[in-house]
């Protein structure tokens, strides 16, 4: 008799998992597992090099001291409260940039006319310093949440302009020939032909949108504000407390993370007909 062929073990659609087997297939990949020993070996270095190259702590303090000064901020310094302030400045600086971007996007894409005029002067305000208009903004709306918004909406419009604008620019007119032979409405074109081809570029704009805000809203609080990371981040500086800044940081780096992988997320779920490459390589 033959033998048998040994019988593969059945591979199950990423949608039938579990909670607890995606959990289990994610962190037993090896890019987690050698992302977490990096991420030690990195804890470990802060913790003890600088002692051993003899750097002082108010330059760069270990990991024990910035850890026991974020838990002395959270009793006594309203870290919770001042970490909400600056992540609801940069959702909402976020949003507003972002769908000025679209909009304007659009518009200069649908009107060569209109992006021959207005270019220069987008381009302009793209190119001066940010910093710079937040001051003016402090004067104009005082040390209310308004600049720092004002200062995020400047940061995240452009980039999400420029990606719409080349998305709308560049589809194919044939296909928008073709939809509108065949009767389509004005508003049936643009769902089905324009918006959905825009929708890549534009997710590759909010990726980089969503960084960009948190720069924008800690800009409008370190020039003028009361609240917020970047406030915490003067005041620490001012007081020579080191920790607090390092703090400050690792918060701000938090925010800035969980808007990035929020944008993932929708865009995986968007998006979810385009084929993306396997980071594990190819199969056999």
């Amino acid at each position: 008799m033959s033998e048998l062929a040994p019988v593969a073990a059945p591979s199950f659609p990423e949608d039938r998992l579990t909670l607890g087997q995606r959990l289990t297939r994610f962190f037993t990949r090896k890019e987690v597992i050698i992302s977490t020993v990096v991420f030690i070996v990195f804890l470990i270095c802060w913790q003890w090099g600088p002692g051993w190259m003899d750097i002082p702590a108010y330059i760069i303090p270990p990991f024990s001291d910035v850890f026991h000064e974020f838990f002395r901020m959270l009793s006594s310094d309203k870290l919770i409260y001042h970490t909400f302030y600056t992540m609801v400045s940069v959702l909402v600086g976020f949003v507003l940039g972002s769908l000025l971007g679209m909009l304007i996007g659009y518009a200069l894409g649908m009107s060569p006319t209109a992006e021959f005029v207005l270019s220069p002067y987008i381009l302009a305000l793209q190119i001066a310093p940010k910093v710079a208009f937040a001051p003016l903004f402090v004067m104009w709306f005082g040390f209310t949440v308004y600049p720092k918004i004002l200062v995020a909406v400047l940061i995240v419009f452009f980039p999400v302009m420029v990606n719409v604008l080349g998305a709308i620019r560049t589809i194919d007119r044939d296909l928008i020939n073709l939809v509108t032979s065949f009767k389509a409405t004005r508003l049936q074109v643009f769902w089905k032909v324009e918006f959905r081809a825009a929708m890549p570029p534009l997710f590759s704009g909010l990726r980089i949108a969503s960084t960009l805000a948190v720069i924008g809203v800690v800009v409008g609080e370190m020039v003028g504000g009361n609240n917020g990371l970047g406030y915490l981040l003067v005041f620490g500086s001012s007081s020579a407390n080191t920790a607090m800044v390092f703090v400050a940081i690792i918060m701000l780096t938090l925010i800035g993370l969980i808007a990035y992988l929020s944008v993932i997320w929708v865009e995986h779920k968007v998006l979810h007909y385009i084929p993306r490459r396997d980071s594990t390589g190819p199969q056999a």
